[in-house]
């Protein structure tokens, strides 16, 4: 029923101009055109990231989109860097801790927060 369709990700924030600034300009998403009051909407690749006003923005405390950017891993962490993001340390099983990314066998990953505190990561997948 939903395997052949596509998924987005829907993640909620406090401040539509702060999403705005964080989403287009330091993750330099494409937005598409407004169709309602209090949420943008973006294209991402193949896949669409839909961000909207709610109270309940950065409760959540795991991950709420994941990007995988392949062999451009860290040159993509360099660029966010350079940008202003902070990642996160976690202590992970398994993962050992190098520089900012996450490191397992051949896996790497990094976590960071959007302005509302919503957990963001990309991986070399």
């Amino acid at each position: 029923m939903l395997a052949n369709r596509n998924a987005m990700a829907t993640i909620a924030v406090k401040d539509l101009a702060a999403a705005k600034k964080f989403y287009e300009g330091t993750l330099g998403l494409t937005p598409q055109q407004a169709t309602e009051e209090g949420v943008l909407t973006y294209q991402s690749g193949t896949a669409t990231v839909v961000v909207y006003v709610s109270q309940f923005a950065g409760t959540n405390q795991a991950t709420s989109c994941t990007w995988g950017v392949g062999d451009e891993f860290d040159k993509i962490m360099q660029a966010l860097k350079a940008r202003g993001v902070v990642f996160e340390h976690y202590d992970m099983p398994g993962m050992a801790l190098q520089g900012d990314a996450h490191v397992a066998g051949d896996f790497k990953g990094a976590w960071f927060k959007d302005p509302s505190g919503n957990i963001l990561h990309i991986l070399n997948q």
